[in-house]
């Protein structure tokens, strides 16, 4: 029954982490028209750490973006507070702990120009485990409530360790 019971243990810990490094991450590349708007939505939960990096694709390599490659990014959260907003860029980044759980949506305009244009957009969003560099931006009571739950996970690792030895010994007793 005991032996049992550490196997549980495990496998709700296997999973735990496993949830942790497959968390939301999403990447793409989408094509605008100059004067349109495009939304993309991504589900996140509280407190989540979120970054973002986007970029107009240049089309002719070696040469300097056309003024008319130009994009205005707005960030938002489910209640419509404003988390970033970039006008008339090339490229930018952004980076944000949310408050809320929701959709956050982050829309995507291309300036009006005549005649009309196509741009492609690169658009990598990451939230969770998954953002790379969010020790950059992170808040000294971020780290620290992360700090907090890593010790947590250490004593709950130890103790299983622990257990481990322990009916080791008392099946090698028997």
């Amino acid at each position: 029954m005991m032996m049992m019971m550490m196997m549980m243990r495990w496998q709700t810990a296997v999973v735990f982490v496993m949830a942790l490094l497959f968390s939301a991450s999403q990447a793409l590349r989408f094509d605008l028209q100059s004067g349109r708007i495009k939304c993309i939505a991504e589900d996140i939960k509280k407190n989540s750490m979120t970054v973002g990096k986007y970029s107009v694709v240049n089309p002719n390599e070696g040469h300097p973006l056309p003024e008319s490659h130009r994009i205005t990014l707005r960030v938002t959260s489910a209640y419509g507070k404003m988390h970033h907003i970039a006008e008339r860029v090339e490229s930018g980044e952004f980076a944000f702990n949310a408050a809320e759980t929701g959709d956050y949506m982050a829309c995507f305009t291309a300036l009006d120009h005549k005649p009309e244009t196509t741009l492609d957009i690169e658009f990598d969003w990451k939230t969770g485990v998954a953002t790379s560099n969010w020790s950059n931006v992170a808040k000294k009571n971020q780290v620290e409530n992360m700090e907090m739950e890593l010790k947590r996970l250490l004593d709950t690792i130890s103790s299983i360790h622990e257990e481990i030895f322990y009916l080791r010994e008392r099946g090698s007793n028997d």
